[in-house]
């Protein structure tokens, strides 16, 4: 099999990032104020520390969404072509869809989605 294809897409990659930096670094500003460093918000300086432990909740809000946006995604070109595939395409999209509410279905009652 022939890989030119691929290593001519990875050594790219490589050349984009390094460039990236090369270039960031060479036209960035190099003052440097130990203000700058510390954490703000809203225009009021924090007081005691900002590493502050997350509650659960945002992540698994955040997955959940994520789960139906992508979701959502995937339904679109399969609606635009799914005369193209007949039954066959109504079938696996409903399998989808099941493996979806049963994960919606698992979340709820695990009490993924209740604010606490």
């Amino acid at each position: 099999m022939n890989f030119t294809l691929l290593i001519t897409v990875l050594l790219t990659a490589v050349t984009l990032v390094v460039a990236a930096f090369v270039i960031a670094k060479l036209i960035g500003p190099r003052s440097y104020n130990p203000v700058k460093g510390e954490p703000f918000e809203c225009g009021i300086p924090t007081r005691g520390s900002s590493w502050l432990p997350m509650h659960v909740g945002y992540y698994l809000f955040a997955i959940l969404f994520l789960m139906f946006d992508i979701e959502t995604v995937f339904l679109y070109p399969w609606a635009v072509v799914v005369r193209q595939f007949g039954a066959m395409a109504l079938v696996s999209i409903g399998f989808f869809l099941l493996v979806l509410v049963f994960g919606l279905a698992y979340a709820w009652r695990k009490g993924a989605l209740e604010w606490k």
